[in-house]
């Protein structure tokens, strides 16, 4: 384990994703690696990617700076725009005693279906499925699944309006 770690953090999170490695390489790169691209996606420098268990759909672009912590799936579905600085958390932890309250630690996937809009530094749960269709307000927080077609903003995030 210890060894997929150091090739993950030197090698792709170092290397790969820094501004002298081309959008047309990286992303390559990144499907050679293990990462689900069926074709061409744009992923910006500065991302980090926790693990492998990633699926991100064709024509999505990745801006910079996003966080993939990969402790269960995320996939990101076809013609999806990912803003600046966007957080996948997938990781949590079992409410534990008193001593010590974040117990065991547990991965819940994340879900984001086609033609979904996420503004920068917004923060997607763990177990989030976001409908297609959606845009997510910059700097939301969304802790809960939402339908397709809406705006969601706020912390926690919650439906502000219906789009056609």
């Amino acid at each position: 384990m210890g060894l997929n770690r150091l090739w993950r953090d030197a090698a792709i999170n170092a290397l790969l994703n820094g501004p002298v490695v081309p959008r047309s390489l990286r992303w390559r790169l990144l499907r050679v690696w293990g990462v689900t691209i069926p074709e061409w996606v744009s992923v910006a420098p500065g991302c980090w990617f926790g693990g492998k268990n990633i699926e991100i759909g064709p024509g999505t672009t990745v801006n910079y700076g996003c966080v993939f912590d990969n402790s269960a799936e995320i996939v990101v579905g076809p013609r999806c725009d990912i803003g600046h600085h966007v957080t996948f958390i997938t990781s949590t932890h079992e409410l534990g005693p008193r001593e010590r309250r974040a117990g065991r630690a547990i991965g819940q996937p994340i879900h984001v279906e086609a033609g979904t809009w996420i503004g920068a530094r917004a923060t997607i749960l763990p177990g989030v499925t976001i409908g297609a269709g959606c845009v997510i307000a910059a700097g939301a927080v969304v802790t809960s699944d939402c339908a397709p077609d809406g705006l969601y903003a706020g912390v926690p995030a919650v439906r502000k309006r219906d789009l056609a």
